[in-house]
């Protein structure tokens, strides 16, 4: 059986948002879009790169989605969201779904999963997948929402290569320099 360990509370000082933005902005990651839909069936969504497998038995992943986010709290009250990963082409898309714009669907294709409902962008993406909420855990100004897949859909004619962030920037494997 295993044992969780919570470390006292720090009573030093830790470092300042910009500073710990600056860090995190030294680690690139893949690109996702978190889309959930509402019970009555709105659809909303949110660029994300805060995201990483969990566990295979049962295959789990999670996401960190801001507390206060309608993308987190129609994940939330549908019990589901999907995951979309973006390919190095869909920057325009990652930009609209981190803008805010209230018509963000009305400027993408997209389709809905039968089971939850969950938004599809099936123009932009080389992978989705279909999640159902399995635990959260509030994390400061964050929630981190664990998801087991129940679905994968891999999409054809899309660019293989991710779309990626990093060092406050896009770009893509495909624009790396192959050293080795």
């Amino acid at each position: 059986m295993s044992e969780t360990v919570l470390w006292p509370a720090a009573t030093e000082e830790v470092v300042d948002p910009a500073e710990f933005r600056a860090l995190m902005a030294t680690f690139p990651a893949g690109v996702a879009v978190v889309t959930a839909a509402e019970p009555a069936g709105r659809p909303w969504g949110m660029t994300c790169s805060s995201l990483c497998s969990v566990a295979t038995r049962p295959p789990t992943l999670l996401i960190c989605l801001r507390t206060g986010s309608p993308t987190l709290a129609a994940a939330l009250r549908g019990s589901a969201f999907a995951v979309n990963l973006l390919g190095d082409q869909a920057q325009a898309v990652a930009e609209l779904f981190s803008s805010g714009a209230p018509d963000r669907f009305d400027h993408v294709r997209w389709t809905r999963e039968p089971s939850f409902g969950t938004p599809h962008l099936i123009a932009d993406t080389l992978t989705i997948a279909d999640c159902r909420v399995t635990m959260t855990v509030n994390a400061g100004d964050h929630m981190v929402v664990l998801g087991e897949v129940f679905r994968v859909r891999r999409s054809e004619g899309t660019s293989p290569s991710p779309l990626l962030y990093g060092m406050r920037k896009y770009w893509s494997l495909s624009s790396c320099v192959d050293i080795g």
